[in-house]
């Protein structure tokens, strides 16, 4: 047998015949979408941070081992020294720099490019590309290039083509000329991003010095580890080994503020959308203040019969719970079906002219998603805790009413 409070909350419930019978229909689905919405938002958010986060790693090296007086004077010394570090698995010099490139034809146009010169004989960070190949074959060696596939399209070029590239020395040099690289295409990649996508180009260290002007030495030595997210362990080593000429940064400290920000942007969304909860618990509020109306002489004749306000208080706390929990579960069901369905629903939208995602405004190829329990249960509970709340006004109110003026109500 029911208790007397959940027997009344289940009663009032029920539907009926009436307008009136919509009215708790319509708050379950406002609790639903609040609670769905914001499952929806937090899983997206979540997954924008492991996908940056997991494309950064697929493209950066874990530890950067730079010399304070700008060039690594001996790379090869410090990658010895650093594959001696525990966790540590690879070691490779690199140069970095900027410089402009274009098809080696007439009246082509220029565009300015990131060059990252490697060891082909060295594993690395960026061996790794050769992953995700899409044309060609991964060949940074001598005068062969890889380029990402955005970058490919602009310049419309595939494997077997040369591009010219002009070096920071033909910006600086005031008295000598500097001719153009020539760079042989040998492959063309596809991160999925759009920032290494349209914007890379990955040549050997010999090129790389050849368009600095530098015999030997590098600008940097690119290290990975066992545990990215326990880079700090190598890092204090590695420094303790190298001495203050050098300074090892990590990864998390170069993209620190990426990072900071996707998490204060998550943050703010989940407090800007928890609105969405509160005007859920308005529709609870307003529900019970209908039920309350209504059922004012039912009300009036269960105190006459002896039953307390405690009793009546929690009936209708209850029916506003009972309400809440429904919207919920339901919410949480649609938040997931949704999410799972994500890329046919932007897919459907792009096709009738909605472009909700494109990869020229994010840099990634879908919207990426994962559903977290802290978050969902963060939903769960902040939902609840405001639907709580609004059930309490309406619920003292029922307890307070005097049972022979609600009788005798017509």
């Amino acid at each position: 047998m029911l208790p007397f409070p959940l027997f009344v909350a289940s009663t009032y419930l029920r539907p009926k015949r009436g307008f009136a019978s919509v009215i708790p229909v319509i708050t379950v689905c406002g609790v639903m979408l609040g609670v769905a919405i914001l499952m929806i938002v937090l899983a997206v958010m979540t997954g924008f941070g492991d996908v940056w986060r997991e494309k950064i790693l697929s493209f950066k090296p874990h530890l950067t081992v730079t010399e304070h007086r700008g060039i690594v004077t001996e790379p090869d010394w410090v990658c010895e020294q650093a594959l001696e570090v525990p966790g540590v698995t690879e070691a490779a010099p690199a140069i970095i720099l900027q410089a402009m490139v274009r098809p080696d034809t007439p009246s082509a146009e220029t565009i300015p490019v990131t060059v990252i010169g490697i060891d082909a004989e060295r594993p690395s960070i960026l061996s790794h590309v050769s992953e995700a190949l899409i044309d060609g074959t991964f060949a940074p060696v001598e005068d062969g290039i890889v380029l990402g596939a955005d970058l490919a399209i602009r310049l419309g070029e595939r494997p077997g083509g040369s591009l010219l590239c002009y070096s920071p020395l033909n910006l600086n040099a005031q008295r000598q000329l500097f001719l153009p690289e020539e760079m042989l295409v040998r492959g063309v990649y596809n991160m999925g991003m759009r920032d290494f996508d349209d914007g890379v180009i990955i040549c050997s260290l010999g090129m790389a010095r050849e368009l600095l002007g530098m015999d030997d030495g590098a600008r940097l030595v690119q290290i990975q580890t066992e545990d990215p997210e326990r880079v700090h362990e190598a890092q204090l080593a590695l420094q303790e080994k190298l001495g203050p000429a050098y300074y090892v940064s990590t990864w998390l400290e170069q993209d620190r503020v990426l990072f900071d920000a996707l998490r204060t942007e998550k943050a703010m969304m989940f407090v800007l959308l928890a609105f969405i909860a509160i005007v859920a618990a308005f529709c609870v509020t307003n529900t019970l203040i209908v039920i309350t109306i209504q059922k004012t002489r039912e009300i009036g004749l269960m105190k006459a019969l002896g039953f307390s306000g405690r009793q009546i208080r929690s009936a209708f706390v209850l029916s506003g719970l009972i309400q809440c929990v429904l919207g919920e579960v339901l919410g949480a069901g649609l938040g997931v079906l949704v999410l799972h369905n994500l890329q046919r629903i932007v897919a459907g939208l792009a096709n009738i002219g909605i472009e909700v995602f494109p990869k020229s405004v994010y840099g990634l190829a879908e919207i990426p998603w994962r559903i977290v329990p802290f978050d969902v249960l963060s939903v769960l509970g902040t939902v609840f805790f405001f639907c709580l709340i609004a059930s309490l006004l309406p619920a003292w109110l029922a307890s307070r009413l005097d049972p022979v003026r609600a009788i005798s109500q017509e």
